[in-house]
């Protein structure tokens, strides 16, 4: 056994002890906390797999800001009450159920891959085949904006569909007012501090994702992810405050990334033939806008997700 087969097998049962130790844990905190550690070794053991874009996007995305929404959730949620006798074995047969659910779809899984013809069916031949048609150098930018470019328009639109769906949530009061759930009470010096240094550094980091996502690991949403998480960073430190939701600007960013994406497709039908096909020798600088355009609509999506819904705002000395 070699070392890097050795060190796979203890990142293997790393992985599920952690998720077992999740799923068990009795705090909310504790849980949330657990899940974070296993999505970041989630996001190595996609880097053993060389699949740098997929572990760009669960370390962002999968840990990152949906590590801080759980943890957003945590801090709402009342104290913990402990279960009274009378209900600890429900409790206990629901659990085991759930357990066992788990295992037979873990299980499912399993022999799903086990069970794979020889040779694998697959699709790669006929990307790598089709990729100098776009331009680009990336196969997974390559797949995601012009072989399954539909999919990736309709998650850029669920994005913004969810923050619909949140914005809902706010009572009529407040609606047009500023999202509240980020209000620093007492940011430590600590995080100032950290909050004017790293986001110059980051907002630099996500421009380099999304520009070099074209021959590169990296693209829109992970870009998008990273400028999210700085300016997620400036509104703890209480260095910012979150825009209003009723601005027009504030709405065009949102949907600037959805519509142009939805434009370009459409007039792909007229010069290209097809819906979100692109005009040849064309690809790559409209793939390249579209990017751009992306980049600011989740960006803003996602940071406004994490800063909730709107909620009234007390007046500053008697103004409004």
């Amino acid at each position: 056994m070699n070392l890097a087969l050795a060190a796979d097998g203890f990142l293997a049962l790393l992985i599920l002890g952690l998720a077992i130790w999740t799923i068990a844990a009795h705090a909310t905190y504790g849980a949330v906390v657990g899940f974070v550690a296993y999505g970041l070794l989630v996001a190595l053991v996609w880097v053993r797999l060389s699949a740098v874009d997929v572990a760009l996007t669960e370390a962002a995305l999968g840990t990152g800001l949906t590590g801080m929404l759980l943890l957003g959730a945590a801090a709402r949620l009342p104290r913990e009450v402990v279960a009274p006798r009378s209900g600890r074995g429900l409790r206990l047969l629901f659990q085991m159920a759930v357990g066992v659910l788990c295992a037979g779809i873990a299980a499912g899984l399993a022999a799903i891959v086990l069970l794979l013809p020889e040779p694998t069916p697959t699709l790669a031949p006929q990307v790598a085949a089709n990729l100098p048609t776009t331009g680009l150098g990336n196969p997974v930018t390559g797949v995601l904006l012009g072989f399954r470019a539909i999919d990736t328009l309709l998650e850029a639109v669920v994005l913004v569909l969810a923050l619909i769906g949140l914005w809902s949530l706010a009572p009529d009061d407040a609606w047009g007012g500023r999202p509240a759930a980020l209000r620093p009470r007492q940011p430590g010096s600590a995080l100032v501090l950290l909050a004017q240094l790293l986001p110059p550094l980051g907002i630099l980091v996500g421009i380099h994702l999304f520009w070099t996502g074209a021959n590169h690991p990296g693209g829109a949403f992970q870009g998008g992810a990273v400028l999210a998480a700085m300016w997620v960073i400036t509104l703890v430190a209480g260095l910012t405050k979150p825009p209003r939701v009723d601005q027009r600007w504030l709405r065009i960013v949102l949907v600037v990334g959805p519509a142009l994406f939805l434009v370009i497709g459409l007039v792909g039908i007229w010069l290209a033939g097809a819906f979100l096909a692109y005009p040849e020798g064309y690809a790559k600088p409209l793939i390249l806008v579209i990017e751009a355009a992306l980049t600011l609509s989740i960006a803003a999506a996602l940071g406004l997700l994490l800063a909730g819904p709107p909620e009234p705002v007390e007046p500053l000395g008697g103004q409004p």
